[in-house]
């Protein structure tokens, strides 16, 4: 007998019907995923007037971390702009720098931001901290090169989407704990904060074929974990079992009623609160896990991405 669990929206649910959906992953699968032609950048770049370049930044353990970036084309640097850094979804085990990058990049439309992507290594090839560390390193370069770029160093805010989401939260703990860089604020995009996938929502989106499933989670963080025991996975990869979520910049948190992170999500804004924090949560009635950017156009989609371009508009005011 299927749990009860909340529907997904109707609207959500007619699109949905045309996606092809699965409820496991496989390494065999994961293979002919990655495979798979990533949109091209270009394409979502057309009609915007937007300058776009590559640099490649060295790790310390010698690896080369690619980051793009996007800025305003013959934009008047003075004032400095604001900086989304930004951090991609796919479980941690696929994706690339230009993956969700429209949510991004409709800052920049917005807000004028200077968007940096970074193409972290990605599991099983890369474990443990090394995925969370390549994205830290990224930001440090860009705060450093703040001038050049620029930024405005004051209003630098990582965000990133599902995976992506769960890496911001590790690089903002990390920030805090190393002293640097200042971070103005953290967007949490229905973040993969919790490797445990013991709370309810990750039972009630079990076993049925899905965007992201139970099973599916399970799958990425065996992944990045690579055997690690519970007690021995830090809080950085799994930003859930960090014991102190006090001294974090002003977040944003959203998610849908009907996906595997709704239980932890809500959990973190919960916590950041308990420790003195100021954070902004939104549970959207009837949203999957990465209905908005799937989506983008559906009602409730829409809604959810004005109420996080309007909060990010705040924030960035405020930060001036």
């Amino acid at each position: 007998m299927a749990p009860a669990r909340p529907g997904i929206d109707p609207e959500l649910r007619a699109l949905l019907a045309d996606m092809p959906l699965m409820s496991q992953l496989s390494p065999e699968v994961l293979a002919q995923i990655r495979q798979l032609p990533p949109t091209p950048v270009e394409t979502l770049l057309e009609g915007r007037g937007v300058e776009h370049r590559e640099v490649t930044v060295t790790g310390p353990d010698g690896a080369q971390i690619p980051l793009s970036i996007f800025s305003s084309a013959g934009a008047d640097r003075s004032p400095a702009a604001p900086c989304v850094y930004w951090i991609h979804g796919g479980g941690m085990i696929m994706g690339d720098r230009f993956s969700q990058i429209d949510i991004p990049l409709e800052w920049l439309d917005l807000y004028g931001a200077v968007v940096v992507s970074v193409d972290y290594r990605l599991a099983p090839e890369a474990t443990g901290t090394t995925l969370v560390e390549d994205c830290y390193h990224g930001l440090c370069w860009v705060a450093e090169h703040a001038d050049r770029l620029g930024i405005d160093p004051t209003r630098i805010v990582v965000a990133g989407a599902s995976a992506g989401g769960g890496l911001a939260a590790g690089v903002t703990l990390m920030a805090r704990d190393r002293g640097t860089p200042a971070i103005a604020a953290q967007v949490l995009i229905c973040p993969m904060l919790d490797h445990r996938n013991t709370t309810i929502s990750s039972r009630q989106y079990s076993g049925d074929p899905g965007v992201w499933t139970r099973e599916m989670n399970e799958f990425g963080w065996r992944a990045v974990l690579a055997g690690l025991a519970d007690e021995d996975v830090p809080g950085y990869v799994s930003p859930a079992l960090a014991d102190d979520l006090s001294g974090l910049p002003t977040t944003y948190i959203d998610a849908g009623t009907a996906e595997v992170f709704r239980d932890e999500d809500v959990d973190y804004a919960t916590r950041i609160w308990a420790a003195g924090g100021q954070a902004e949560l939104h549970v959207w009635a009837g949203g999957f896990h990465g209905f908005d950017a799937l989506y983008p156009q559906a009602r409730v989609s829409v809604t959810a991405r004005r109420t996080r371009n309007d909060w990010l508009a705040r924030v960035l005011s405020s930060a001036r």
